[in-house]
């Protein structure tokens, strides 16, 4: 265990899957990585709100008990937190309230500065951490997830992400396609890393996949019928996890593709859930792209926590 008197940066981050702490070092070396995932009844889909919200209230003390036990009790600097889902207007979700009241609770009791952020944010800067990418200038960012399948260019001004939205999925997004096809096939929710595994282990001849990109958006929603009738017709879930990763894969393929057409060149950024994925990396063969591990892939809290240490860092 670190030293007890050396100080840290906390995150906080409560999205609709996962409550999350992380603490980084006075010299941004990553401490610790608490995940605790909120339960969904068997068969489920994912959760409502207010059930979301209820089960972030449940684990944070057990959430923080797990942060003790890592680092001790150490001086706290400052703390990020998310407060919304992304920097947009009107951008707003409840899970993400019991968050901000921890976060903002621990500062008080310890005198910390707060730092707020939007998750897709935190997001971003973990996947670049973990890839180990330091942007020098503008670069893109894929976010996929159960709440999110969007492509973004980013900037860095004043030490902060400065997001555009360059293109989007129209209707479903890609963690949910996946999750609907898992839980069709019995499995757990969420249903992403056994359906990877799945996938890699499939042997079967995959039928034609045709995807629907227009420009940098996509459409994700005809997978849904055509991976569910592959597996009620075969009972093959690995072919029919196959199809719908093939799927994702190849839709990131052509918007990625539509995005180096207008920007030749610029690194690319996969993060979200979804890009745990070790199907989809293994199909995503450009240079110039950066992948973060699966623990920074996923819902975290350690991009909030870096962020937090970068501003306190330009600002004082």
């Amino acid at each position: 265990m670190p030293n007890k008197n050396d100080p840290v940066f906390l995150g906080v981050d409560t999205s609709n899957y996962t409550t999350s702490l992380a603490a980084v070092s006075a010299d941004g070396e990553v401490l610790a990585n608490v995940k605790c995932p909120l339960k969904v009844a068997p068969g489920g889909r994912g959760l409502r709100q207010s059930d979301a919200v209820f089960e972030h209230v449940k684990n944070l003390p057990v959430a923080i008990e797990k942060l003790k036990e890592q680092i001790g009790v150490r001086p706290i600097v400052a703390v990020g937190y998310s407060e919304k889902p992304r920097n947009a207007e009107g951008a707003y979700m409840p899970c993400f309230l019991p968050g901000i009241a921890a976060a903002q609770s621990i500062a008080l009791g310890s005198g910390a500065l707060t730092y707020a952020f939007a998750h897709q944010d935190g997001h971003i800067r973990a996947a670049c951490h973990s890839a180990g990418f330091v942007p020098e200038g503008r670069f893109a960012a894929f976010h996929i997830s159960g709440g999110t399948t969007e492509l973004l260019l980013v900037d860095r001004e004043d030490n902060t992400l400065k997001v555009k939205l360059f293109g989007e999925t129209r209707d479903l997004n890609a963690g949910q396609l996946v999750d609907r096809i898992g839980v069709r096939m019995g499995l757990s929710f969420p249903c992403g890393a056994e359906m990877d595994g799945l996938a890699l282990a499939n042997t079967a001849k995959l039928p034609p996949v045709k995807v629907c990109v227009k420009g940098a958006d996509c459409n994700l929603s005809g997978a849904e019928n055509l991976a569910a009738s592959i597996f009620d017709k075969t009972g093959d879930r690995a072919l029919a996890c196959a199809y719908t990763f093939e799927f994702v894969a190849k839709t990131l393929i052509k918007m990625t593709e539509h995005l180096r057409a207008e920007h030749p060149g610029i690194p690319v950024v996969y993060a979200g859930g979804v890009m745990g994925s070790k199907y989809i990396k293994s199909r995503l063969n450009f240079e110039g792209a950066y992948f973060a591990e699966p623990a920074l892939s996923s819902d975290n809290a350690v991009g909030v926590a870096l962020l937090a240490y970068e501003k306190y860092r330009a600002e004082n």
